[in-house]
């Protein structure tokens, strides 16, 4: 019996003993696949030697010093790198070491920015439904899976959602991508409006929705409506780029794919690639400057912020993702993966939706794929093929609750970066197999 406490007790997982690019080892030498980064975040693969030298370089010189008092050279360095990929507007990173811690982060900088420029009213968060931003109390409250949220609910605070950019679920009849995504945005000011103009202080999304709806992307124009509505109310946008950020979808940020320029942006997953924990937080120099120069004093912190390891760790990777120009490769195997899962799943009776962008892809699984029915959650179809794949060797990342958080399957593909078409060929090959397995161990027809 094991003493950890795993994240699901009653099934004790395979232990990991080895990693070497695409591929994950267990102690019994079976190989898996990683065709979802873990989730989303092993974006280099395994056993990179540039970044374990990197770490372990880093650890002979310093391995701790707490920034209440210094910081480092690869914090430094990490920081310049990403302001320099970044948007001119932007001034400033702040280091936490994940997703949640980085959400967190930004919720907590949009209220105390409001209150040093003299708005202390405005107190609301609007975030949307089916989207996740991490598991802390705050983070979960701004998320909108009720999965995820409902046994927590007394400990929530009041978080507005308004609805998805869910276009495969959402767009009507006869009703253009555009109108479609342009009708949801406008939710946000009639959500404002409902609030109070002056009383909202940031609206929160995922750029590409991730784990609980499946590589959802918005629709042409809908994000610059939104930029539009936040700007009009003097509302903070927010964009979590924690799973789809940092070269995932083709760029190395996903809103430059929809030209805008959010006030803060959250990382993290990819940008350590799963050799540290790190996540990030870049906000405007306008944020920034406005603490600087009122309170100075941004009150909010943890110990591990900035750890000079972990920075060391991301520097690296993020390095190795332009020094080896892996966004092309993700375009170009982004391509090959969308057209090879259309081929091999495009038709299927119980495929209903292949979408994503880069190498960040979901299928969407429904009982018909005409009237876009789900399955009965009781089956547990993405359950089944997340064991069907994993011993097949292959490590992929079904979810259910993909509609609204109860009804829906979906299966997510977030292959590392260094995927050639021979590992996309294999991960397709593998999932139409288990797919097909699972369907009919439940007698339904192909």
């Amino acid at each position: 019996m094991t003493n950890v406490f795993h994240r699901n007790p009653q099934n004790e997982p395979p232990i990991a003993v080895d990693g070497r690019g695409m591929y994950l080892i267990n102690a019994n030498g079976k190989e898996y696949i990683d065709a979802s980064g873990g989730a989303a975040v092993s974006c280099l693969g395994h056993g990179d030697p540039e970044v374990t030298k990197a770490i372990q370089a880093q650890a002979e010189k310093l391995a701790f010093a707490h920034t209440g008092f210094l910081s480092s050279e690869p914090a430094e360095q990490l920081a310049d790198l990403l302001i320099e990929k970044a948007p001119s507007e932007y001034g400033k990173v702040f280091y936490v070491s994940g997703g949640s811690e980085a959400v967190e982060s930004a919720l907590k900088l949009a209220r105390q920015y409001h209150l040093e420029n003299g708005e202390p009213q405005r107190r609301h968060i609007i975030a949307r439904q089916q989207s996740f931003h991490g598991n802390t109390l705050g983070v979960l409250a701004a998320g909108g899976n009720q999965w995820r949220r409902k046994q927590f609910e007394p400990l929530l605070i009041e978080v507005s959602h308004i609805s998805p950019c869910f276009a495969y679920r959402g767009q009507q009849d006869g009703e253009s991508e555009e109108a479609y995504g342009q009708r949801v945005a406008n939710e946000l000011e009639a959500e404002i409006i409902r609030l109070g103009e002056d009383s909202v202080a940031a609206f929160v999304a995922e750029t590409v929705v991730g784990a609980t709806a499946g590589a959802v992307p918005p629709v042409p124009g809908y994000f610059k409506r939104i930029r539009e509505i936040c700007d009009t109310y003097g509302v903070l946008l927010i964009l979590d780029e924690v799973m789809c950020g940092l070269g995932r979808t083709g760029s190395f940020f996903a809103f430059e794919q929809e030209d805008i320029i959010p006030d803060m942006v959250t990382m993290a997953k990819g940008l350590g690639g799963g050799y540290q924990p790190i996540g990030a937080l870049l906000c405007t120099t306008k944020i920034y400057e406005m603490i600087y120069n009122g309170s100075g004093f941004f009150q909010h912190s943890h110990t591990y912020m900035g750890h000079p390891i972990a920075c060391a760790a991301a520097l690296a990777v993020m390095t190795a993702i332009f020094k080896r120009d892996l966004l092309a490769n993700v375009n170009e195997m982004g391509d090959y993966l969308a057209a090879r899962l259309d081929e091999a799943l495009g038709q299927h009776p119980h495929v209903g939706d292949i979408r994503g962008r880069g190498l960040f892809c979901a299928i969407e699984l429904v009982q018909d794929s005409e009237t876009k029915e789900p399955f009965d959650p009781g089956l547990k179809i993405n359950a089944k093929i997340k064991k069907a794949t994993f011993e097949d060797g292959m490590i992929c990342y079904p979810m259910g609750g993909t509609i609204d958080g109860v009804n829906g399957d979906h299966v997510l593909l977030a292959p590392p970066f260094i995927a050639t078409k021979n590992d996309i060929d294999n991960i397709v090959d593998k999932l139409s197999r288990s797919m097909h397995s699972v369907i009919n161990s439940i007698n339904l027809k192909e």
